[in-house]
């Protein structure tokens, strides 16, 4: 850790990190969540038969459609040319849910952790708001930066730091 946050200036106030003058390197991240759920909703899920349609398929492309917009969510983030977005969702009967992992990539000057866990994040909501009218009680949970490499702080893994 550094011991400063980066989106403050020398007087406290909010700022956008000045990336101009750093090197263009690959950067990739990969954030996960879940939705947990009555069983009884993945199977409605998994069987295609939920009221508002493809609940996976739906929810994988509005991931990656918000990846793309992280930059008007997050008011600090910067626009990005992303060069791979990929966002996977999982069936567990043991949660019972579905779990969520999405994947950013670019060759830039800044990272796209924001753009995974924002992904991670509307695909989640997504699920919810799709299947909500069979079970109000889903859970979404455990939304967390999995890995990231490249940048000048070099690589990282919630492996490595026992995910903390």
């Amino acid at each position: 850790m550094t011991g400063r946050l980066t989106h403050l200036d020398e007087t406290g106030a909010a700022h956008m990190v000045d990336v101009g003058g750093k090197a263009e390197t690959e950067r990739v991240a990969v954030a996960a969540g879940s939705v947990k759920m009555q069983s009884q909703t993945l199977e409605l899920i998994k069987s295609g038969n939920a009221a508002k349609g493809d609940v996976i398929g739906t929810a994988r492309i509005a991931g990656i459609m918000a990846a793309k917009r992280t930059h008007e969510l997050i008011p600090l983030c910067h626009p990005l040319l992303l060069s791979k977005i990929a966002v996977d969702i999982e069936a567990d009967e043991g949660l019972p849910g579905l779990h969520v992992v999405a994947s950013v990539r670019l060759t830039g000057k800044t990272g796209v952790e924001m753009e995974a866990l924002t992904a991670v994040s509307v695909a989640c909501l997504t699920i919810y708001d799709m299947a909500k009218a069979a079970d109000k009680g889903m859970i979404i949970q455990n939304i967390r930066l999995l890995r990231k490499t490249g940048g000048k702080s070099g690589n990282w893994s919630a492996d490595a730091t026992g995910g903390k």
